[in-house]
């Protein structure tokens, strides 16, 4: 069984709730388990609760669920490039994976509601990644 962790951001909840929902659903489905979930104030926040997870033995990989809404200024951009480049490095460094469920950014709230899959593609890519890096060990 493949035990993730989930780091969801709090700020656009409204969407975030229903990432999380579906992407709960599609670990169920593929016999993952969800062992952690920790609710953060907004993407940029992130990558701390991201690294506590990976130091945590029963976790195999973790999975992020956010979404940056494009503002009047660049602030959407600076969010998730600096979030996304952090926690690939997160990934590198603990050698497990993370995977980024983070819609944005540049997009209207609509575009946002219409990416709510991107719950439960961040999900369907952790599991695939522990599988396949586990039989990549076995070799």
């Amino acid at each position: 069984m493949v035990n993730l962790a989930f780091v969801i951001a709090e700020f656009n909840r409204e969407i975030t709730y229903m990432m999380e929902k579906v992407a709960e659903e599609h670990a169920e489905f593929l016999g993952a388990k969800v062992k952690y979930k920790i609710v953060v104030p907004g993407t940029f926040d992130m990558p701390l609760a991201v690294k506590r997870l990976l130091e945590k033995e029963d976790v195999d990989a973790v999975v992020t669920l956010g979404c940056v809404i494009e503002g009047e200024t660049e602030h959407d951009e600076i969010v998730v490039h600096n979030a996304a480049r952090k926690i690939a490095d997160l990934a590198l460094e603990y050698n497990k994976p993370v995977t980024l469920g983070i819609s944005g950014p540049g997009m209207t709230r609509l575009q946002a509601e219409d990416r709510i899959d991107y719950g439960k593609r961040a999900v369907e890519a952790a599991v695939k990644m522990v599988k396949r890096l586990k039989a990549l060990d076995e070799q």
